[in-house]
């Protein structure tokens, strides 16, 4: 959208077009949240909203560039919730539109100076893709089979050892997996700042083997011996639900209110909150270059960007996802909305949850660790 085109005629374009989400199908609170809440919204607004569920992100990002590639206009993808990785290799791919998402009437809401919002995995965001929520790498542990846990991330893995197959994570490239090995990188090495965010393979050769070194010791004491990880977070919650370990690990923490509340999780289930804080990050709407119903996408990453939606995605009974929005630039009511939230015993408040919260590593760490763990832990 550029920057001067009235919202109105981006409004009158999109009435009737129909929108392919295209996100992570094992999402269930998410699926619930598209179907029955931000869906039903867009319809109001002339817009039909079709969640695609795929196992994995990248999936859609291969789509839109075989359609780029094939020279498609009106392709099957017409918005990605999409995450570092997927949306570094899309921009230099030239996969998602961009200068549209500065231009939301209801980015308004954002602090323009937000550095989660202006970068994803140390990419800048440059009005590429829109923010929809925010998530903090949490560790997750149950208070009655841990009454006195670790505080740093050192102290869960000498823990982890001292426990044997109390333990584990999901084996990378599990996203969450993937960012529990970068969390241990910047621990091994002397803590936050310490790693440089950019890659280089100077640095990789510098720091990765103490991170390799730390976990080939530890994975002898996980669950079943280190002989077998959990392929998903999924996998690992249901572990924890059915008592096999002790902790489980998210980077959407927001979610264990109704985890807990369903019986899934026990009561007794607490967030570690470790002295030097974790990886903090937001997710966010890209748009790619082969949409046919562009208009209607932006449509669609603006309301899910309304203090409406955003307030009712943060309500742990829907999704429990922390807003993008600074809540100290929204009119009363609207401020009220996220104020009245009901409080969770098992999560901290976001603010104190994101305490010294840590810059993620750029996306071109993330193969060379995966591969780097896969090589140098699993396989021996």
């Amino acid at each position: 959208m550029a920057a001067d085109r009235p919202w109105d005629d981006v409004l009158a374009e999109a009435d009737g077009q129909t929108v392919d989400l295209w996100m992570y199908g094992g999402e269930e609170a998410g699926n619930a949240y598209v179907d029955d809440v931000l869906a039903p919204a867009a319809a109001e607004l002339g817009v039909t909203l079709r969640r695609v569920p795929v196992a994995d992100t990248g999936d859609a990002l291969d789509r839109v560039l075989s359609e780029r590639q094939a020279g498609v206009t009106d392709g099957e993808v017409d918005l990605v919730w999409v995450n570092g990785e997927n949306y570094a290799a899309g921009r230099q791919a030239g996969a998602w539109l961009c200068d549209w998402a500065l231009d939301l009437p209801n980015r308004r809401y954002t602090d323009p100076a937000d550095p989660l919002l202006t970068d994803d995995f140390g990419v800048p965001v440059e009005g590429c893709e829109s923010p929809w929520h925010k998530a903090q790498f949490t560790l997750v542990y149950d208070s009655a089979r841990v009454p006195e846990p670790p505080t740093t991330l050192a102290g869960v893995l000498d823990w982890a050892q001292a426990n044997p197959g109390r333990f584990t994570h999901p084996a990378p490239p599990d996203f969450t997996g993937s960012v529990f090995v970068r969390q241990v990188l910047t621990s091994v090495v002397g803590g936050p700042g310490e790693v440089p965010l950019e890659f280089s393979q100077e640095a990789y050769d510098e720091y990765a083997p103490a991170l390799f070194e730390r976990l080939a010791t530890l994975s002898p004491a996980l669950w079943r011996g280190g002989e077998t990880y959990p392929q998903s977070q999924q996998e690992l919650d249901r572990l924890f639900a059915d008592g096999e370990v002790d902790m489980t690990m998210t980077y959407g923490p927001a979610t264990l209110a109704d985890l807990v509340a369903d019986g899934t999780f026990p009561e007794t289930t607490r967030v570690l909150t470790l002295e030097e804080g974790t990886f903090g990050n937001a997710s966010f709407l890209a748009l790619p270059s082969t949409s046919g119903d562009s208009a209607g996408a932006q449509v669609v990453a603006d309301l899910a960007l309304s203090p409406e939606q955003q307030a009712a995605k943060a309500d742990p009974g829907t999704w429990g996802q922390f807003t993008v929005l600074d809540t100290g630039r929204l009119e009363d009511a609207d401020r009220a909305a996220f104020e009245e939230l009901p409080a969770s015993p098992v999560v901290p408040p976001y603010a104190e949850l994101s305490r010294n919260a840590q810059p993620e590593l750029s996306a071109d760490w993330v193969s060379p660790l995966d591969e780097g763990w896969r090589r140098s832990v699993l396989a021996p």
